[in-house]
Formats: structure tokens, sequence, C-alpha cells
């Protein structure tokens, strides 16, 4: 089984803690998708005629597709490659985009996962953050998605926002509850550079929140996820059971997927392509016949790293049999001896041989990760 992600490189206005590759030129599409149904055509070989058991539409913005541009490029993938019946199609949206015509449209075209970027209900929030939406789009859109016939809606939120009131977390968290959503990613905020929120920190217009305010926001997310029985399956995803994002799972699972557009990504358990993020050149490049993409060879260090990297954003966490299984009994020493001062310090557990990441070993993961990289 394998996966197809799908970029969507535009959006209608520049969000401030943004870095993604997107841009605002929303004219440009006419001009994209030729080039995305080309390279779905042209790539058919890629994942060796594996069965699709997942579609991703990511961004960006796919929700600023229309019915007939969002359904063409569904065609085309089941056109030139054999997909699940019980495939898992996940669709990107932001709430305004959500109106109840577009959302039955969406579902009678087999969108059968939605993901709405609401990031919170608080329109201070979402003003500072230049969010499009307010709070009373944000409810609305899951309540309409629901009477559209999705079953299984997703919602992203923001922790860690500046400026913010004391109690606005908890009372996002406690919308997102009342909605009943099956799933939802929650991010800190980070100040990425070249972003407006970093230059904001620059010249001292913002300040990050206190470390320990949160920590005390995470471990809120945490309790309140299992008091109503969601499962923490990844450092930043919790769902209900039979509820986790199946694409999602299959990067952090190490499975083959196919990445399609400006930017995308793409790994067939040997190597990694990327594709060139300007949306310009992508397309030019796709008409002329021209390389789009950059290849890397993984060698055996950078399957360990990978491992390592993907396993213990995870749950399940990794243990010293997979590793020794897929890199080798000396990578397996390796990484036992890299990771047990933080065993001690409280910030990994081990249970026979199984290592995963305590509640604090989350808040350190990227740091804790490099430091067992080869």
């Amino acid at each position: 089984m394998a996966g197809i992600y799908i970029h969507i490189p535009y959006c209608r206005q520049v969000c401030r803690y943004c870095d993604f590759h997107f841009t605002v030129s929303v004219w440009q599409i006419k001009e994209l998708l030729p080039c995305i149904i080309k390279e779905i055509e042209d790539r058919k070989e890629y994942l060796n005629h594996e069965t699709i058991d997942t579609i991703y539409f990511g961004g960006g913005t796919p929700s600023i597709l229309d019915n007939k541009e969002m359904e063409s490029i569904l065609d085309s993938i089941y056109k030139y490659y054999h997909v699940s019946e019980k495939v898992e199609v996940s669709f990107e949206a932001n709430p305004e985009d959500l109106k109840k015509e577009y959302l039955k449209i969406l579902f009678r075209s087999g969108i059968n996962r939605l993901s709405i970027g609401i990031q919170s209900f608080q329109n201070e929030d979402l003003k500072l953050m230049h969010r499009i939406h307010n709070g009373e789009q944000a409810i609305q859109s899951v309540k309409d998605a629901k009477e559209a016939g999705f079953e299984n809606i997703s919602i992203d939120l923001i922790y860690g926002i500046p400026q913010q009131e004391a109690g606005i977390w908890e009372r996002n968290l406690e919308t997102a509850i009342l909605l009943g959503v099956q799933h939802f990613s929650a991010y800190h905020l980070t100040f990425e550079a070249r972003t407006v929120f970093d230059h904001w920190r620059k010249k001292g217009r913002i300040t990050p929140i206190p470390e320990e305010v949160s920590i005390n926001q995470f471990k809120t997310l945490e309790e309140k996820s299992i008091q109503i029985g969601f499962e923490h399956y990844e450092i930043s995803n919790f769902a209900k059971p039979g509820y986790q994002s199946r694409h999602n799972l299959s990067y952090w699972e190490q499975k083959k997927y196919l990445g399609i557009g400006p930017s995308a990504h793409s790994y067939n358990l040997v190597s990694r392509r990327w594709n060139v993020s300007n949306n310009n050149k992508y397309i030019n490049y796709i008409i002329s016949g021209a390389d789009y993409f950059e290849t890397e060879i993984l060698t055996a260090d950078d399957h360990y790293n990978e491992l390592v990297m993907t396993s213990l954003r995870t749950s399940k966490g990794i243990s010293l049999i997979q590793i020794m299984n897929q890199c080798g009994e000396e990578r397996a020493k390796y990484f036992k001896s890299r990771i047990q001062r933080f065993i001690g310090s409280g910030h990994v557990r081990v249970e026979q041989e199984t290592y995963r990441l305590t509640s604090e070993g989350i808040f350190i993961a990227d740091y804790l990760i490099s430091e067992v990289f080869v």
C-alpha cells in the first residue's frame, strides 16, 4: 500500500506564522492544474504499481479549488493508479470556503476525510494570526460538514499563542470537544524564519510565551484528550480509536508515497525526491520536459536516522529489534548508548526494549531525536 500527496500552493492571504510554500496569486492555478495532472501521469511508475491506500490534498489551501478542478485531479489518479476501494481521501480546507453546497460536492466526489484549518475559535487569536475566518464560521463549518455527510473530521488547533488571555486554550479545546470531531492536530506556535511573526519578534512587537506556560498548555491538551477517549498517537495528533490519519501514519511508518506539485516530496524506500519550490519554474519545467526535481539516494546512515525520527514521533516508539532488523546490530548498539541519558532525565521511557517519549520528551523531541542521529 502507498499514498499520494497533492500540494495546492495557493492561499487567499498570508498567515503571519506560516512558512509553507504557497502564493496568494491564485490566478495562476489555471496554468498549474494541467501540470499537476501531467505529473500524475508521468510518474505512474514511481510507486511500482502498488495499490493506493491514501490520497491527501494539502497546501496551501486545497479548498481554493472549485469542484471541477478537484475532480479532474482525482479522475487522473484513478485513471493511472490502482486505488483501493477503501481509500482514505483527505482534503484540507479553511472554514470560510466550506459553504454548504461546496461541502456536498466534496462529499459526493469521494472526499471522506475533511481536515479543517481552524487554529482557534477566538476572534482575537484569529486576527493576530491574520486568518480570514472568525470563530463563528469555524464552529459552523464543522456543523455543516457533519450535515453534508462527513463522519471523519479533523481540525487544526494552535497553542502557545502570544498575548492570549489565560484560559483561552482550555476554551478552544472544550469547543472542539463539544463539536464532536474525530481527530485534531494541535501544534505549538513557532517563529519560523522569514515569517511576519519572526519579524515582529525581532522588532520586539511580539514575545513568545514563557516555556512553563507552553508546558502547561500541552499537559492540558493531553489530559483533556485522554478524558474523552482520544489516543495521542503522534506528537501533534490525537484521534478517537480507528480515526488516526492513515496518510500521515504512512509517513511515520516509512511507507512509500508520491508527492505531486511544487515543493512536494516523494519517498520510495530507496531515495527521496523533492520538486522545485517555485510555481513558475515548476510550470515551465513540466511544459518543457526539463527536470523539476532533485533526488537523494539514501545511505545506511540516512535509513537509520529516518527510522529513528519517524518512529520516536509516534506512541508506538521504536524497539531495538526493529533497529537491528532494519539497520543492523551496530546501529542498535549505537542507539541504545545515545538514548541512555534521556532515560535518566525522564524524557524517554523503556519497556521490553521499546523506547517511547514521555510528555516531557515530546516537548524537546526535535533536540532529543537529533542527539541519537548518526
